[in-house]
This record gives structure tokens, C-alpha cells and sequence, in this order.
């Protein structure tokens, strides 16, 4: 929220929400402490568990509202996965529906007023990504041995062309986990800072209507933003997938 200053002047904070506090105390935050992180990054696994164990353990014919939202789920990621990886990719779905659910769950919990985002964070969203990124180039290796090189040579460029092709594709490759990261993080962050900005200005009397109707319609597209990210994380992971199984051009 927006603060006086000495001069009476209204003052934002928008990044504030991003800072990272001990749960307990005020002491340095280090790598054992527990945060805010750790308490809304624990609840976004929690909600998960909630959606497919207790959601879906009855099993119905007719389903609940819960199960037919975990089964929903189930089959987007499943034909993702096999139209864009092929059959090869299915046995990689437990992974890549895991990193969807949570990403999923952890944008949309972080739309809760007074909660924490922690897909704002490039520390959260960057071992996401390293993750994928070293899983890929492993499992591209051993699937495919010196042939995973191919993913860098571009055979139907001109001959003369292929070097420089060839870094370039390598320079792009290792940016993936960069791009990959910042963009989830990036956007997250943007539009959480957007909307505590004109949370501020609704402290003042003259402008609090249209920074009323602003909040909402931003909230709104958050809201879409929160799925189209956890969607777009998941199908370029599918992307890079199917480069490790598949890698010559």
C-alpha cells in the first residue's frame, strides 16, 4: 500500500512483496531457514495433493467436481506431451505434469491478497529450469549418444553456412534455461508489482474508482497470465524433450 512520506507526499512500494522474510524471527535468512517461500511453495504441494489424492480417491463414475478437474488436467498434459514429444515422451508425463501443477498452483495461489508468489522469484523459477535443461541434455546423450551433436548441425543449411549455424544454435541452446526462467519469473513479478501500484493510488480519494476497476481488470488478466505461464513452461519443456529424443534437424 502507498505511505505518507515526511512531506506528505504518497510513497510505493511494489517490490516489498517480493522480499523474502524468516517465518520465525528476524534473523539472516540462510539456506535451512524457513521463509515465506518455503510456507507458500509447502501449501502449493499441499493443493496438489488435495486435487489428485483426496480429489480423485473415490473414483466415480460420475465424477466430483475435484475429480473431473484432476482428469481434465490429466488429459491436456497427456495429449500435449504425445503431440508434441511423441510416443517416446509418455514415459516423461509423471515429470512434466508435475512441473505444471505446481507452477499452476503456485501462480494462482500467489493471487491470493496478503499470500507470496513464489513463482516471482528467478531462484525459484531458475532451478525449475536448470532442471529441464540438464535432464534434457543428459537424457540426450545417453539416448542418442555423439548423435545428440546433430541438434547443433544444421544439414539442410548450404555447407558453407553450417559453422555458423552451428554456434549459433549452441549459444541459443545453453540460453534456454535463461529465457526458459526469466520469462515465467519476469511475468509474474511484473504483474503482481503492476497491481500494488494501483493498489497505492487507491488511497487517494479522486482517482480510488478508476484504480478500483483497474485492479480487477488486471486481476482478471493475471489470472489468465497464471495459467498461459504454467501452460507455456510445460509445453516448452515438451519442446526440448522431443530436441533430446529426436535431435537431428
Amino acid at each position: 500500500m502507498a505511505e505518507p512520506s515526511a512531506e506528505g507526499e504518497l510513497v510505493f512500494h511494489p517490490l516489498d512483496q517480493f522480499i523474502v522474510e524468516p517465518l520465525f524471527g528476524d534473523g539472516p535468512v540462510r539456506w535451512f531457514t524457513l521463509t515465506n517461500v518455503t510456507l507458500w511453495m509447502a501449501l502449493t504441494v499441499l493443493a496438489i495433493i488435495l486435487l489428485l489424492v483426496v480429489g480423485t480417491r473415490g473414483r466415480a463414475m460420475i465424477p466430483s467436481r475435484a475429480q473431473s478437474a484432476a482428469e481434465m488436467i490429466y488429459g491436456f498434459v497427456y495429449k500435449m506431451i504425445e503431440d508434441i514429444s511423441g510416443k517416446d515422451g509418455i514415459r516423461y508425463f509423471p515429470y512434466i505434469m508435475t512441473l505444471f501443477l505446481f507452477i499452476l498452483f503456485a501462480n494462482v495461489l500467489g493471487l491470493i491478497p496478503t499470500s507470496f508468489a513464489t513463482t516471482s522469484h528467478i531462484a525459484v523459477t531458475g532451478v525449475l529450469a536448470l532442471a529441464v535443461f540438464i535432464g534434457v541434455t543428459v537424457l540426450g546423450f545417453v539416448k542418442n549418444g555423439a548423435s545428440f551433436l546433430g541438434l547443433f548441425w544444421v544439414s539442410s543449411a548450404p555447407l558453407v553456412l553450417r559453422p555458423a549455424l552451428a554456434i549459433i544454435e549452441l549459444i541459443s541452446y545453453f540460453v534456454r534455461p535463461v529465457s526458459h526462467s526469466i520469462r515465467l519469473g519476469g511475468n509474474i513479478m511484473a504483474g503482481h508489482a503492476v497491481m500494488k501500484v494501483f493498489a497505492g493510488f487507491a488511497a487517494i480519494a479522486a482517482i480510488s474508482p478508476i484504480s478500483v476497476l483497474a485492479i480487477t481488470a488486471i486481476y482478471g488478466l493475471e489470472v489468465l497470465v497464471a495459467v498461459i505461464q504454467a501452460y507455456v513452461f510445460a509445453i516448452l519443456t515438451c519442446v526440448y524433450l522431443k530436441d533430446a529424443l529426436h535431435p537431428a534437424h
